[in-house]
């Protein structure tokens, strides 16, 4: 993949979306939502503050995150699709 994240933008790949309801039943490809959680794949450096301190970013690749439902911007790359978004848009981390 060619592209790495600047400052405090992260690169995310959702994670596949379940196929089947609780209860069992199967859930049609219209009927699906795209999933708000994902994988990061890469982190650019961190926040540059006023002064031009760098803080490191309170994520990193490999972490699985939630983020809310409008969050950053869509990007096909190499035939997979992605989301270039800022380390705010992210609202939790899983265990």
């Amino acid at each position: 993949m060619g592209v790495r994240p600047l400052h405090d933008r992260i690169l995310v790949r959702r994670m596949a979306e379940e196929e089947k309801t609780a209860g069992g039943l199967f859930i049609p490809d219209t009927a699906k939502e795209k999933p708000q959680k994902g994988e990061i794949i890469a982190t650019g450096k961190g926040r540059v503050t006023e002064d031009g301190k760098v803080l490191p970013l309170e994520v990193k690749t490999g972490d699985k995150v939630l983020f809310s439902k409008y969050a950053g911007t869509e990007l096909k790359l190499d035939g997979y699709e992605y989301l270039m978004m800022r380390e705010e848009d992210i609202l939790g981390v899983f265990n």
